[in-house]
């Protein structure tokens, strides 16, 4: 369930930013993935945290290696949107649909990445990730 909403919230972000600044900005569609990125990497951290791997305590520090994980894949995503977009403006004839079919498809693989980022870094155990905790 959690995963759903970061992905309708995500998208529906996206969109909507895409839509408002998307005509006025050059590129308008990567702008508006770094300003929805920015909302939605704090929502789906709260909804992983508390619903999904339910730990303790440790905001700062998961939220920060939520934050890489993340980061990467905008990283990622930001260079393949606007190559993409082509590709499905001249190859496809999406024209103006473009960016939302590619913000889409780039989503689906978003999903899969950042779930895994998260079980195995974000939210996992000191030991699982190899950080040695200062014992007290």
């Amino acid at each position: 369930m959690v995963g759903a909403w970061n992905t309708l919230f995500g998208f529906a972000t996206f969109a909507a930013f895409t839509a408002a600044i998307g005509d006025s900005v050059p590129y308008g569609y990567v702008v508006a993935c770094g300003f929805s990125s920015l909302l939605n990497i704090s929502v789906a951290f709260l909804g992983y945290k508390w619903l999904v791997f339910r730990t303790k305590g440790n905001y700062f520090r998961e939220w920060a290696r939520c934050l890489a994980v993340y980061g990467t894949g905008i990283i990622w995503g930001a260079l393949a949107l606007p190559i993409l977009v082509q590709l499905l403006r001249v190859g496809a004839g999406l024209g103006r649909s473009a960016p939302y079919v590619a913000g889409a498809l780039l989503t689906c693989f978003g999903v899969i990445y950042n779930f895994l980022g998260h079980k195995k870094f974000s939210f996992a155990t000191a030991n699982a990730v190899g950080i040695e905790e200062a014992s007290s």
